[in-house]
């Protein structure tokens, strides 16, 4: 059996050695058509790729040359950059910074997602379930955060993770967040100012963009401009200010302010405290020098923080200080007083007959103090402003005519805005010529501050006449640009002040306005060693259907020192609420305390002598 298996294996192996070879047929013809082929589809791909490159370079070229020259003469972060703004002291409100937003692509990450979100939770202050929840989103091109500081950068790149982005750019901040918001404003994440001082100086804080024809060889902004002189009030036109356009290229340039940080901040407390208290619905407490119209303090309530503007009411993106009109009630009555001593149809030692109220054909006016005092009979014009008497003062000034009052409120500007270097400021509302004249009841209430609205920053430019001899100033709140050295470079042009009333009348005028604070209803702003002089206002608000509601003004205005005026410090609340809601118990109190805040700050020695009534 053995012998046969292996005679088989060797016959089949002879087989297969015998066997005829397979034969391959050749066909020339199909293989010169499969060669065509790939022939004509590289030379079709060479046609389409030529034409492409025709139609880019001489249809396309010079238009995309362009654009590739703007792309690299106008980088995002140059436009965006801006100068930074200082307070007097120099203590930054505004800057530019380099920020980041963080990207994530978890299609590149080398760890687990659970591990990129445990190590970025921290850093980024996020829960890491949201985190999570966020990277799962898309496998690429997640925008995770933004406004990322370099620190929390630094701290990113140090854990060495793919997948993770970071892209640069500039963003401004506010370092002082909700202490200058109303005033500095802010600028969006495009680079554009949307309100405040960003918005009224936009020229002087965006340096300089680059010229018309760059050369490519040279910086991108080209040699500096001249720079503006201080233009003297003189030139300046009399009642409007436009700021010079100028251009600084080097960012060592800053605009300062008037605003003094420390005096705003104590400021801003105090004001933030009070509208608590009396659970009001805003405040504000603005603190001016007499003779320049420099602003030092313009605190307000409610604020907002700029490096987060979108998370703020839009109402509270205003200084409504400036852009808002009120019903003064009677911190307007010195003005009266001094329209009156200056008209010459009264004397400083003149008495008038308070009845305690008086009737103006349907219309009565009384004393806030009726109910309980009554009348006080004759009484000294000083004794009106002490008491603070409606009759007192409509008797005195239905004495003027009232086309003659009438043109007194137009040169005092009533309907004219101050010029503030701030957008959307209000212009006063008073009735027109013929309506005043021709009813007997609108001279006498606005006689005591009613009838009319104004906004508080034009309260506080009329007040500043008493202090300051008569003149009327511009309030302003930018001292100019200074370069790193403090150097002064520019000076914003500023009006000529008016002269209204008399440095005689004025000081007529102070002399009762301490006896206010002495003896009267602004005892509570009375400081020790220092002559004070102020009013109390607490006037109705106007209901929206017509008439007075049950909301109320509380005002006070505070002058120092009495006897050689430098400052003028004007507070109003709100809608306070309480039945003890007045000039005298919630105005007056606060302006006593930043009077305090001031006179240490300004190191305002104490008057050697003081004012007895």
């Amino acid at each position: 059996m053995a012998s046969s298996a292996y005679s088989d294996r060797r016959r089949r192996r002879r087989r297969q050695r015998t066997r005829s070879p397979v034969v391959v047929s050749f066909n020339p013809a199909a293989n010169q058509r499969r060669l065509l082929l790939v022939w004509g589809v590289l030379i079709l791909a060479i046609v389409v790729m030529a034409g492409r490159l025709t139609w880019l370079q001489l249809i396309q070229g010079d238009n995309l040359a362009n654009r590739a020259q703007q792309q690299y003469l106008l980088a995002p972060v140059q436009r965006q950059m801006r100068h930074s703004i200082v307070d007097r002291q120099g203590n930054v409100l505004a800057i530019d910074q380099v920020v980041y937003t963080l990207y994530a692509h978890p299609q590149l990450f080398d760890t687990p997602i659970q591990d990129v979100a445990t190590a970025l939770a921290p850093l980024l202050n996020q829960p890491i379930t949201e985190l999570l929840d966020h990277l799962g989103q898309s496998p690429t091109g997640i925008r995770v955060v933004d406004g990322l500081p370099e620190a929390t950068v630094d701290r990113i790149r140090a854990l060495r993770l793919n997948g993770l982005e970071l892209q640069p750019h500039q963003q401004r901040f506010y370092p002082q967040q909700q202490l200058f918001a109303p005033v500095v404003g802010f600028v969006n994440f495009d680079g554009e100012p949307q309100a405040g001082l960003e918005i009224t100086y936009q020229d002087q804080l965006s340096l300089a963009p680059p010229p018309a024809e760059p050369d490519l060889n040279t910086e991108v902004y080209g040699p500096p401009v001249s720079l503006l002189t201080a233009a003297t009030t003189e030139t300046a036109a009399p009642d409007t200010v436009e700021p010079a356009t100028a251009y600084w290229p080097s960012d060592n340039v800053s605009l300062q302010l008037t605003l003094d940080s420390r005096l705003q901040r104590a400021t801003q407390q105090e004001l933030q405290a009070v509208v608590d208290r009396y659970h009001a619905k805003r405040g504000t407490v603005m603190v001016m020098e007499a003779q320049t119209g420099a602003m030092l303090a313009l605190a307000s309530v409610p604020t907002y923080d700029p490096n987060q503007y979108y998370e703020a009411e839009p109402s509270d993106l205003k200084s409504w200080a400036i852009s808002d009109l009120y019903e003064p009630g009677s911190t307007f009555k010195p003005i009266n007083i001094a329209i009156a001593l200056e008209a010459g149809i009264i004397t400083p030692d003149e008495m008038v007959n308070d009845s305690g109220q008086i009737q103006f054909g349907k219309w009565k006016i009384r004393n806030h103090d009726y109910a309980s005092v009554g009348g006080r009979g004759p009484i000294s014009i000083t004794d009106v402003l002490k008491y603070s008497s409606n009759v007192g003062m409509a008797r005195i000034m239905q004495k003027m005519p009232a086309s003659d009052y009438f043109s007194w409120l137009q040169r005092l500007t009533l309907d004219r805005p101050t010029g503030i270097d701030l957008p959307a400021e209000a212009a006063g509302q008073i009735k027109n010529r013929e309506e005043f004249i021709n009813s007997r009841v609108e001279s006498a209430t606005t006689a005591f501050g009613q009838g009319f609205s104004l906004s508080p920053i034009k309260m506080l430019q009329l007040e500043a006449t008493l202090a300051n001899g008569g003149r009327l100033v511009t309030p302003h709140l930018v001292k100019g640009m200074i370069n790193a050295d403090g150097e002064a470079v520019w000076t914003p042009p500023r009006p000529q002040p008016k002269a209204i009333f008399s440095p005689q009348t004025t000081q007529q005028v102070l002399t009762m306005m301490e006896a206010v604070v002495a003896t009267g209803t602004g005892d509570a702003a009375k400081l020790p060693g220092y002559r004070i002089g102020g009013k109390t206002g607490t006037a109705q608000k106007a209901a929206a259907s017509g008439g007075y509601g049950q909301g109320r003004v509380t005002s006070f205005v505070g002058i120092l020192p009495a006897n050689a005026p430098r400052y003028v410090v004007l507070t109003i609340i709100d809608e306070p609420q309480g039945e003890n809601s007045y000039g005298g118990t919630v105005a007056a109190p606060l302006t006593k305390e930043v009077i305090e805040s001031l006179v240490v700050l300004e190191g305002l020695p104490p008057d050697a002598e003081q004012s007895t009534d």
